[in-house]
């Protein structure tokens, strides 16, 4: 098997059984708009660092799977001209209002990456963060990511896919077993074996999480395919089992060849 087949088979493993899925009351895959705000001054990490120190003459990004727009935000300045790319139309209305509020250039492509990619502009530096974890094809992906940038790509990821600070959840809940892979170094063993020279960085970071406590029972038990006469115990989980202050993230990152 190659690595890209590892990686494939890695996220695999975190399918839902047919059994608990079937009668779960909602999807459990909800992505939070809460968790996608941009604050007015972002913090900076060797992420951002690393794209900063790429951008050339254009001063353009290209952010693929933006979200709110917290990885081409966080360039500006000295980027002048964005690019968001996400499948949600909600997401790319927030990155648009970030953009203007900052007084900076904008454009936005609807539609999953890399489906849309031939209708994305080329640009300085291609960012992706928080998005990697959910490309089971990955290969055709990070190619297409490479394909358009003029200097650098610069990815964000946590070091732990973030379903694992579910699994002993789903552990209590329904006694099931969940995966804890891939990783972030079999990320860089797919861009080797696509001829990428990738460098894999680790810090610390502040954890993102829900800040209304009842939203955050509502999300958990949605993800756990609960109905909401279980909030009383969700509750009462997540009050013994904290989400840790910090965690862990990678900057995985490369230079156009």
């Amino acid at each position: 098997m190659t690595a890209a087949d590892d990686w494939r088979a890695a996220l695999a493993a975190w399918a839902i059984p047919e059994g608990i899925l079937a009668q779960a009351p909602e999807s459990p895959w909800i992505h939070p708009p809460a968790l996608f705000g941009v604050p007015e001054r972002v913090a900076d990490s060797p992420s951002h660092a690393r794209a900063r120190e790429a951008l050339g003459d254009e001063a353009s990004v290209l952010d693929v799977g933006c979200g709110g727009g917290v990885a081409a935000m966080a360039l500006v300045p000295p980027a002048r001209r964005l690019t968001g790319v996400d499948h949600q139309a909600a997401m790319l209305e927030m990155f648009s209002e970030n953009a203007r509020r900052r007084g900076v250039e904008s454009s936005t492509l609807e539609g999953d990456w890399p489906d849309v990619a031939d209708r994305a502009p080329v640009a300085d530096v291609v960012t992706c963060h928080h998005v990697l974890y959910n490309v089971g094809d990955v290969a055709p992906f990070l190619a297409a990511l490479d394909e358009h940038a003029r200097r650098r790509v610069v990815i964000e990821m946590p070091t732990r896919h973030p379903l694992t600070a579910m699994n002993d959840a789903w552990r209590h809940f329904w006694g099931l077993e969940r995966p804890d892979g891939p990783t972030p170094a079999d990320l860089v063993a797919v861009l080797a074996e696509m001829g990428l020279d990738a460098h894999l960085e680790t810090f610390a970071s502040t954890s993102t999480r829900e800040v209304d406590p009842e939203q955050a029972v509502a999300f958990a038990r949605a993800r756990l395919c609960l109905p909401a006469s279980r909030d009383d115990e969700v509750r009462r989980f997540l009050d013994e089992h904290p989400v840790p202050a910090t965690r862990t993230l990678a900057t995985v990152w490369w230079d156009r060849g």
